[in-house]
Protein backbone atom coordinates (compact mmCIF):
# COMPACT_ATOMS: atom_id res chain seq x y z
CA UNK A 1 0.00 0.00 0.00
CA UNK A 2 1.73 3.16 -1.17
CA UNK A 3 1.35 5.76 1.66
CA UNK A 4 0.23 9.35 0.75
CA UNK A 5 2.52 11.80 0.17
CA UNK A 6 2.80 14.53 3.60
CA UNK A 7 2.87 18.45 2.86
CA UNK A 8 3.60 21.17 5.21
CA UNK A 9 0.32 23.37 6.22
CA UNK A 10 -0.99 25.53 3.93
CA UNK A 11 0.11 28.56 6.45
CA UNK A 12 3.59 27.86 5.75
CA UNK A 13 5.10 29.59 2.03
CA UNK A 14 7.69 27.90 0.14
CA UNK A 15 10.65 29.97 0.46
CA UNK A 16 10.02 30.45 -3.32
CA UNK A 17 7.24 32.38 -2.58
CA UNK A 18 9.35 34.58 0.11
CA UNK A 19 12.66 35.34 -1.60
CA UNK A 20 12.21 38.63 -3.59
CA UNK A 21 14.82 37.19 -6.19
CA UNK A 22 12.95 33.23 -6.44
CA UNK A 23 15.14 33.10 -9.97
CA UNK A 24 18.26 32.37 -7.60
CA UNK A 25 17.18 30.30 -4.72
CA UNK A 26 18.49 27.08 -6.12
CA UNK A 27 22.01 27.87 -7.79
CA UNK A 28 24.13 28.42 -4.56
CA UNK A 29 27.02 25.76 -5.69
CA UNK A 30 29.54 26.50 -6.21
CA UNK A 31 29.29 30.13 -3.85
CA UNK A 32 31.23 32.95 -4.41
CA UNK A 33 33.12 33.29 -1.20
CA UNK A 34 31.99 31.77 2.24
CA UNK A 35 28.67 32.52 4.05
CA UNK A 36 27.48 32.77 7.16
CA UNK A 37 24.10 32.30 9.25
CA UNK A 38 23.77 31.21 12.38
CA UNK A 39 21.31 29.07 14.32
CA UNK A 40 19.28 29.85 17.33
CA UNK A 41 16.39 28.77 19.72
CA UNK A 42 15.99 27.97 22.97
CA UNK A 43 17.30 25.12 25.06
CA UNK A 44 15.59 21.86 23.85
CA UNK A 45 14.52 23.36 20.15
CA UNK A 46 16.33 20.73 18.50
CA UNK A 47 19.55 22.97 16.67
CA UNK A 48 21.95 20.52 16.64
CA UNK A 49 19.54 17.99 15.47
CA UNK A 50 18.33 19.72 12.15
CA UNK A 51 21.94 21.03 11.56
CA UNK A 52 22.56 16.88 11.67
CA UNK A 53 20.09 16.60 8.76
CA UNK A 54 21.20 19.73 7.08
CA UNK A 55 24.25 19.53 6.41
CA UNK A 56 24.22 16.37 4.24
CA UNK A 57 21.49 18.35 1.43
CA UNK A 58 23.88 20.86 2.01
CA UNK A 59 27.26 18.99 1.38
CA UNK A 60 25.07 17.15 -1.38
CA UNK A 61 25.16 20.01 -3.07
CA UNK A 62 28.65 20.57 -3.34
CA UNK A 63 28.82 22.98 -0.92
CA UNK A 64 32.35 23.04 1.67
CA UNK A 65 30.30 23.77 5.08
CA UNK A 66 32.21 24.73 8.09
CA UNK A 67 29.82 24.54 12.11
CA UNK A 68 30.83 26.66 14.75
CA UNK A 69 28.88 25.79 18.12
CA UNK A 70 29.00 28.02 21.57
CA UNK A 71 29.65 25.62 24.04
CA UNK A 72 29.67 25.80 28.30
CA UNK A 73 33.09 26.95 29.95
CA UNK A 74 33.49 23.54 30.75
CA UNK A 75 33.31 21.73 27.94
CA UNK A 76 35.93 19.33 26.33
CA UNK A 77 36.71 17.27 23.55
CA UNK A 78 39.63 15.34 24.86
CA UNK A 79 39.77 12.45 26.52
CA UNK A 80 41.85 11.25 30.11
CA UNK A 81 44.52 9.06 29.14
CA UNK A 82 45.04 10.25 25.84
CA UNK A 83 48.62 11.34 24.67
CA UNK A 84 46.71 15.13 23.91
CA UNK A 85 44.94 15.56 27.74
CA UNK A 86 48.21 14.45 28.87
CA UNK A 87 50.50 17.07 27.40
CA UNK A 88 47.56 19.86 28.25
CA UNK A 89 47.25 18.34 31.88
CA UNK A 90 50.97 18.73 31.86
CA UNK A 91 51.03 22.76 31.62
CA UNK A 92 50.76 23.19 27.49
CA UNK A 93 48.95 26.08 26.30
CA UNK A 94 48.29 24.63 22.88
CA UNK A 95 48.38 21.45 21.64
CA UNK A 96 47.94 19.79 18.28
CA UNK A 97 47.21 16.68 16.98
CA UNK A 98 47.86 15.51 13.82
CA UNK A 99 47.27 12.49 11.48
CA UNK A 100 46.84 11.62 7.42
CA UNK A 101 42.85 12.03 7.67
CA UNK A 102 42.60 15.00 9.82
CA UNK A 103 43.92 17.50 12.39
CA UNK A 104 42.92 19.39 15.19
CA UNK A 105 44.17 22.38 17.24
CA UNK A 106 43.24 22.71 20.95
CA UNK A 107 44.20 26.19 23.07
CA UNK A 108 43.71 26.77 26.72
CA UNK A 109 42.08 30.28 27.62
CA UNK A 110 43.31 29.89 31.11
CA UNK A 111 42.55 33.49 32.70
CA UNK A 112 42.41 35.36 29.55
CA UNK A 113 38.88 36.21 27.59
CA UNK A 114 36.91 34.43 25.73
CA UNK A 115 37.71 34.38 21.95
CA UNK A 116 34.77 36.20 20.39
CA UNK A 117 32.67 34.94 17.29
CA UNK A 118 34.69 37.54 15.06
CA UNK A 119 37.86 36.33 16.07
CA UNK A 120 36.74 32.26 15.64
CA UNK A 121 35.10 32.92 11.98
CA UNK A 122 38.80 34.71 11.19
CA UNK A 123 40.22 31.04 12.15
CA UNK A 124 38.11 28.98 9.92
CA UNK A 125 39.71 26.97 7.00
CA UNK A 126 38.49 28.21 3.37
CA UNK A 127 34.64 26.91 2.95
CA UNK A 128 31.45 27.82 1.08
CA UNK A 129 28.67 28.00 4.29
CA UNK A 130 29.50 28.46 8.10
CA UNK A 131 26.52 27.62 10.29
CA UNK A 132 26.95 28.92 13.64
CA UNK A 133 25.06 26.93 16.55
CA UNK A 134 24.43 29.46 19.68
CA UNK A 135 25.73 32.50 20.16
CA UNK A 136 22.42 33.67 19.86
CA UNK A 137 23.52 37.55 21.26
CA UNK A 138 25.80 38.36 18.84
CA UNK A 139 24.97 40.60 15.57
CA UNK A 140 25.23 37.90 12.47
CA UNK A 141 22.30 36.69 10.88
CA UNK A 142 20.27 33.57 12.68
CA UNK A 143 17.60 31.46 11.56
CA UNK A 144 15.71 30.50 14.64
CA UNK A 145 14.37 27.27 15.63
CA UNK A 146 10.99 27.72 17.02
CA UNK A 147 9.32 24.46 18.37
CA UNK A 148 6.08 24.91 20.75
CA UNK A 149 6.43 22.61 22.95
CA UNK A 150 9.39 24.08 24.66
CA UNK A 151 7.09 26.71 26.40
CA UNK A 152 9.12 30.01 25.47
CA UNK A 153 8.14 32.86 23.53
CA UNK A 154 9.74 33.34 19.57
CA UNK A 155 13.55 35.30 19.99
CA UNK A 156 12.73 37.08 16.70
CA UNK A 157 10.22 39.38 18.24
CA UNK A 158 13.10 40.90 20.20
CA UNK A 159 16.10 40.30 17.57
CA UNK A 160 16.06 41.98 14.50
CA UNK A 161 19.53 40.16 13.28
CA UNK A 162 17.41 37.13 13.32
CA UNK A 163 16.25 36.70 9.51
CA UNK A 164 14.26 33.58 9.17
CA UNK A 165 12.58 30.79 11.46
CA UNK A 166 11.66 26.99 10.88
CA UNK A 167 8.56 26.50 13.13
CA UNK A 168 6.41 23.72 14.30
CA UNK A 169 3.36 26.34 13.87
CA UNK A 170 2.75 29.21 11.78
CA UNK A 171 3.33 32.71 13.36
CA UNK A 172 1.41 35.03 11.29
CA UNK A 173 2.74 38.62 11.48
CA UNK A 174 6.65 37.40 12.20
CA UNK A 175 7.83 39.77 8.89
CA UNK A 176 10.14 37.19 8.09
CA UNK A 177 10.50 34.12 6.20
CA UNK A 178 8.93 30.92 8.31
CA UNK A 179 9.14 27.63 7.11
CA UNK A 180 7.96 23.97 8.55
CA UNK A 181 10.51 22.60 10.81
CA UNK A 182 9.87 19.56 9.03
CA UNK A 183 10.41 20.92 5.90
CA UNK A 184 14.42 20.15 5.36
CA UNK A 185 14.56 21.07 1.52
CA UNK A 186 12.45 24.36 2.34
CA UNK A 187 15.21 24.79 5.55
CA UNK A 188 18.00 24.19 2.89
CA UNK A 189 17.07 27.21 0.46
CA UNK A 190 16.28 29.55 3.35
CA UNK A 191 19.69 28.85 4.59
CA UNK A 192 21.36 29.60 0.92
CA UNK A 193 18.93 32.48 0.48
CA UNK A 194 19.53 34.17 3.83
CA UNK A 195 23.07 32.93 4.90
CA UNK A 196 25.35 36.70 4.45
CA UNK A 197 29.18 36.76 3.21
CA UNK A 198 31.46 36.30 6.26
CA UNK A 199 33.99 39.68 5.62
CA UNK A 200 30.46 41.25 5.92
CA UNK A 201 29.52 39.56 8.53
CA UNK A 202 32.92 39.70 10.65
CA UNK A 203 33.00 43.55 9.77
CA UNK A 204 29.88 43.97 11.26
CA UNK A 205 30.60 42.05 14.34
CA UNK A 206 33.68 44.39 15.18
CA UNK A 207 31.98 47.21 14.28
CA UNK A 208 29.51 46.28 17.13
Amino acid sequence: MTTPATHPPAEFRRISELVCDTSTVRYYAPMRGARVLGVVGWSGSGKTTLLVKLIPLLTGRGLRVATLKHAHHSFDVDKPGKDSYEHRKAGASEVIVSSARRWVQMHEVGGGAEATLAELLRKLSPCDLVLVEGFKAERHPKMEIFRRAVGKSPLHREDDRIVAVASDQPLPGAGIPVVDLNDLAAIAELVLARAEPLDAVVARLEGA
